[in-house]
């Protein structure tokens, strides 16, 4: 039998950089796509943001990840050629009311390692962005854009070349213990079965079901999967920021915002539609127009100029989190032996934002889990 140190399932940003960090490492990494393509799914389906770290819990895997990631994601993306831009972001509060929200936002972040915050008044903010409509923001200097096809095909280009293998139309089976080692099988149209050292799960909306196909994995370690969609519109016409723009955030998600790409489109998203289901193989990621009218009124709250019929659908993406509607955001799940008893297993659930901006300091955390020498060191 066919024998590798770490198999990592799912080839999205987060895959590619698990399995660029550990073939880098110098270990055998097979990597399991079940699409036809590396990051069709969630990786494709977001605002590419490169996010500061300014939202989640002090101390948290979201807040730690996300500063060490976004450092290392512009060293990399400056190293490698991927198109990115350090643009900035403001959060404006559009009442008075929304005023003390800012204050807590600065607050998490300064616990968080994030000191680059800058408070500014309704007119600063204007001064910024006239377009804008606020009666105060904090500016974030260190969010930008980064394009998010260009960063994963360079981080399967690293990992080819450290001579990982990349296996596409191969989703995961099934998984059984075989003395020291993990026995696992394919499906598709050519399957095959191997031996592994290591699981690495990093399939993101299908995370759950991968993990429960691992023979012998303790249920009770994986947590619930709930399912949030987010809508994105975009904008005909010349962009009105030059700064990403976002309103204080709201339950389960960071609100209605605005973002460019890299070619200068404008778009607004996403919203936030909880699913009531969790099965990802039954998604519609249509765009339906008749949500347009609820985001010119989000957006016009900080955009009162927006013009009429000016949004078109784009596109939407479904994000797998761990807590459900009116719940506490839950916090990434990184999880080796040493918190679920399981031995060569490492799981990874409810990676979404900032999943993208924390890929490359999450490569590194799993490589910290699994430790000690490659087997061909």
């Amino acid at each position: 039998m066919d024998r590798t140190d770490v198999v990592v399932i799912g080839a999205g940003v987060v895959g590619l950089a698990v399995a660029r960090e550990l073939a880098l490492a110098g270990y055998g990494v097979v990597l399991l796509e079940a699409a036809a393509d590396y990051g069709t799914g969630t990786s494709a389906r977001n605002s590419e943001v490169i996010h500061a770290g300014i939202y989640y819990a002090p101390g948290s895997l979201k807040a730690r990840l996300c500063v060490r990631g976004k450092s290392l994601l512009y060293e990399y993306a400056e190293a490698r050629g991927v198109p990115h831009r350090r643009c900035g972001k403001l959060i404006v509060a559009t009442g008075a009311g929304e005023e003390p929200r800012l204050d807590t936002i600065a607050e998490r972040a300064a616990a968080s390692g994030v000191h680059d915050l800058q408070r500014l008044s309704g007119a600063q903010a204007r001064a910024l962005e006239p377009q804008v409509q606020a009666t105060a923001a904090l500016l974030s200097p260190s969010t930008g854009i980064v394009d998010s096809h260009a960063l994963m095909t360079a981080l399967l280009g690293d990992a080819e070349r450290a001579g990982a293998l990349y296996a596409c139309m191969s989703p995961f089976a099934s998984a059984r213990r075989d003395g020291d080692r993990w026995v696992f099988a394919t499906a598709g149209a050519e399957p095959f079965q191997m031996s592994a050292g290591w699981l690495v799960n990093c399939a993101g909306l299908h995370a759950q079901r991968v993990a429960r196909a691992m023979a012998g994995f303790p249920p009770e370690h994986v947590p619930r999967l709930h399912l949030a969609q987010g809508h994105y519109f975009s904008l005909a016409g010349r962009s009105p920021f030059s700064r990403l723009v976002y309103p204080v955030p709201v339950d389960g998600g960071l609100g209605v915002h605005f973002t460019v790409d890299l070619g200068g489109q404008a778009k607004f998203g996403p919203d936030v539609q909880w699913l009531g289901q969790d099965d990802p193989d039954v998604l519609d990621y249509q765009v339906d127009e008749s949500r347009r009218a609820g985001f010119e009124t989000d957006i016009r709250r900080y955009w009162p100029g927006l013009p009429a019929k000016a949004l078109a659908p784009a596109y939407s993406g479904v994000r797998p989190k761990l807590s459900g509607p009116g719940e506490a955001a839950a916090d990434f799940v990184i999880a080796g032996p040493a918190q679920h008893g399981c031995d060569g297993v490492v799981q990874l659930l409810g990676i979404e934002s900032p999943g993208l901006t924390s890929c490359l300091a999450i490569g590194e955390w799993v490589a910290g889990l699994i430790g000690g020498a490659p087997a061909g060191a």
